[in-house]
């Protein structure tokens, strides 16, 4: 009768070794949700207070930053033996520091040549000065495939290139290069504006809409004029000062 209690007993404490470890597998998987939910709230608002840039257009000391923040965030993100405050005050104090600098590399010629570097001349009159080339550690090849995608294929079109603080190349076509233009012509150039989007995926952007001088009736007599009955049915609707209008209808693709 014992040794059976004993089994039961056995059973029991198998069980209640189970569920504890189911339980502590949840816990753990949710400490991990709330913890990475955090620290991206966290780098997405320092980012943000950073400014916007591409990643094409971050200068190093922005690069470096990102990159330490994306490490810094590991780390508690894995380790449950971390702290979470332990990722979180460096990343802020990350973006804090970067801030700062950036205001005073604004105000700061010299700071900013510290932080940011200068513009590197590679063409200069047509000619490419090779010891700029060399130093910025860009081959004959770099700079070809960077005019390509400039949409430039011949090297003597080129008159000035640069490479910027942020990496990106510059140029300047020669004048017999260089695309007609109304000036040139003498012709009086058309105004042109941003268009603003008024509709967007079905959805009223009513900003837009007030920023443009429009009103709802012009909603819904243009989308009367283009056969559709509801503004949930529109993918896109644009429209600059010059009324050039764009209305698309969204389609069906259930």
């Amino acid at each position: 009768m014992i040794a059976h209690l004993n089994d039961i007993f056995k059973l029991y404490l198998c069980i209640v070794r189970l569920d504890f470890e189911k339980i502590s597998s949840v816990m753990n998987m949710a400490t991990s949700v709330i913890r990475t939910l955090i620290l991206y709230a966290i780098i997405i608002v320092a980012v943000r207070l950073m400014g916007k840039r591409e990643i094409g257009q971050l200068q190093p000391t922005e690069l470096v930053v990102m990159i330490l923040m994306s490490e810094l965030a590991a780390v508690p993100m894995q380790d449950f033996g971390i702290p979470l405050i332990n990722g979180v005050v460096p990343i802020i104090i990350l973006a804090t520091a970067e801030i700062i600098l950036s205001g005073l590399a604004l105000k700061n010629l010299k700071m900013r040549k510290v932080f940011c570097g200068n513009p590197v001349q590679i063409i200069q009159n047509g000619i490419i000065n090779q010891k700029n080339l060399w130093e910025t550690r860009m081959s004959i090849d770099d700079l070809l495939e960077e005019l390509r995608l400039k949409n430039v294929h011949n090297l003597c079109d080129v008159q000035y290139a640069q490479i910027e603080t942020n990496g990106q190349l510059s140029i300047i076509l020669t004048p017999l290069a260089r695309p007609t233009t109304a000036g040139m012509l003498n012709l009086p150039p058309e105004l042109t504006s941003f268009a603003s989007t008024i509709i967007s995926d079905g959805r009223l952007m009513q900003d837009n809409l007030n920023s443009s001088g429009r009103d709802i009736n012009w909603v819904r007599q243009t989308l009367r004029n283009n056969n559709i009955a509801n503004i949930e049915d529109v993918f896109l609707l644009s429209a600059d000062q010059h009324e050039n209008i764009i209305c698309i209808k969204k389609e069906n693709l259930k």
